[in-house]
């Protein structure tokens, strides 16, 4: 479990009252895509650099004179320079983000130097001899758990069939279990205020993620799509207003890289690496925990919707589109939990008989001699399926084989609007195969040919793109070639267990 704590602000008059706010009593959330993130790549569970905008609405109950609210369970990743306060009575004096974390790791590097309780444990199964002494931390939390005993310097939980525990007999000065922005205010007179606190907060991110069930017979496809929220902060944010936002925002952070609110405790023996995790004694008031699942190593999904078999548009919860300025806002239409350090998924297409068309493609340059790349089109509209605004994300695609349905690519998609033409890149056939060879050159000549071989039982469209240097000339196809991005494009159909060929003429650039 993560815990986080809170540093008190030094700035606060000793003599002031302090208010506590422990929860909001409504929040909104609205994810924004990371910044340097391309749509059509997978979030990087281990690093999100999105970020989130969180707006709070608390009831506090403020003192006659100046005193100081402490606003306790905000985000971990808050930027405190975006925060802004209404509904004090005589506005915000001075602010202060108490954020860092109680982790495991945070603990052990606060007790450096101090003493601690060394437990040990002999045997298994906890039926050895267990062991209590005085220990003092001798090492950071970076390499082996290095401890002072009254017989001198030792490695702890280091094997011998010995189970070593650290436990803290006490929280080290200025740690707390919640992230907490503390305001300095100052009202005439005592009074119950309604607070709107809005803020910007690392660790999150968002994206689409398309299934695609690909009938190669018909050429048309179902595409199902999912908003997959993320968030690795550890604050848990119950039946929120939730919302995401698609296109690029452009943002400029201060910060060149995001700070480590807390993290993980591993410590290695010298002979052995192992995992090593010390026996905390909890705060007098620990935090709740999570509503939702602990730990996104584990790459867990709660899917909001009903069973698989059932069509994703009978969901109990369907995100809704919004315009927001050159952008789209999609919004969750009821309160959903973006938890502490989980993913979560809300449907949002279930589009029937899709008109895609598979495509192989390469670029044809002199010695290629590899697979062609498989390629899904169609044209964002009404009349082929489609039609709707489609944020940028990962793209998973199955056909059918018997009475099962199976992965055949996967790739990315970018952001498209409608009427756009959508292409989706997947991986390599390696049943199409590529090849270019010259076959004759002279001094500023050069003759090549293309050939292009179909393993498939089944014909294949292909698109091969000419490369040239800046100035060269392309001559003498021995097919008609179209243009394509300003460059020379041969289209072919390819029949099945076949070969087409093309030959055409470079020429030097004058």
């Amino acid at each position: 479990m993560a815990f986080a704590l809170a540093l008190v602000p030094g700035a606060a008059a000793a003599s002031e009252p302090v208010v506590t706010s422990i929860a909001p009593d409504a929040v909104a959330v609205t994810i924004y895509r990371a910044p340097d993130r391309a749509a059509d790549s997978a979030m990087n569970l281990d690093w999100l650099e999105g970020y989130a905008l969180i707006t709070e609405t608390r009831s506090v109950d403020i003192p006659a004179g100046a005193a100081t609210i402490r606003f306790e369970s905000v985000a971990g990743g808050m930027l405190p320079e975006s925060a802004l306060v209404t509904g004090l009575p005589s506005g915000v004096r001075e602010k202060n983000l108490d954020a860092d974390l109680l982790s495991a790791r945070n603990l052990y590097a606060r007790a450096y130097g101090r003493p601690v309780i060394l437990r040990r444990q002999r045997g298994k199964d906890g039926k050895g001899t267990v062991s209590e002494e005085r220990a003092v931390i001798r090492s950071g939390p970076d390499g082996a758990a290095i401890v002072q005993t009254r017989d001198g310097f030792e490695v702890a939980d280091c094997g011998r069939g010995i189970s070593d525990a650290l436990i803290y007999s006490e929280m080290p000065e200025g740690l707390s279990a919640r992230p907490t922005l503390s305001v300095r205010t100052e009202s005439t007179a005592a009074k119950r205020a309604t607070i709107t606190l809005s803020y910007l907060a690392w660790g999150f991110d968002w994206q689409t993620n398309y299934v695609v069930r690909l009938n190669p017979v018909t050429g048309k496809a179902d595409l199902t799509a999912w908003v997959t929220l993320a968030s690795s902060d550890p604050t848990s944010f119950p039946a929120a207003s939730t919302a995401v936002v698609g296109g690029k925002l452009d943002r400029e952070d201060s910060r060149e890289t995001r700070d480590v609110q807390d993290g993980d405790l591993v410590l290695h023996c010298y002979l052995q690496p192992r995992v090593w995790a010390p026996q905390v004694i909890p705060p007098p008031a620990p935090p709740p925990p999570p509503m939702m699942m602990e730990g996104m190593m584990a790459a867990d999904i709660v899917v909001t919707a009903q069973r698989r078999s059932a069509p994703i548009m009978n969901a109990p919860v369907k995100v809704t589109e919004e315009g927001l300025g050159d952008l789209k806002l999609y919004r969750v239409p009821m309160p959903t939990t973006v938890a502490a350090n989980a993913q979560k998924q809300v449907a949002m297409h279930d589009l029937k008989s899709v008109k895609f068309k598979t495509w192989h493609t390469a670029d044809l340059w002199d010695g290629i001699d590899g697979n062609a790349t498989i390629k899904l089109r169609t044209r964002n509209r009404k009349e082929d399926g489609l039609g709707v605004s489609l944020p940028g994300g990962p793209v998973a695609v199955f056909e059918p084989h018997e009475a099962d349905l199976l992965l055949v690519g996967q790739g990315g998609m970018r952001d498209y609007a409608v009427n756009e033409d959508v292409e989706v890149t997947l991986s390599s056939s390696p049943q199409v195969h590529v090849k270019v060879r010259k076959t004759a050159s002279a001094a500023r000549w050069a003759d090549f040919e293309a050939k292009v071989s179909n393993a498939n039982p089944w014909p294949i469209m292909f698109e091969g793109m000419v490369r040239l240097d800046d100035g060269a000339k392309l001559l003498r196809p021995s097919t008609p070639l179209t243009r394509k991005f300003g460059r020379p494009t041969w289209t072919v159909s390819v029949p099945a267990n076949g070969e087409a060929l093309l030959r055409y003429r470079v020429t030097d650039p004058d």
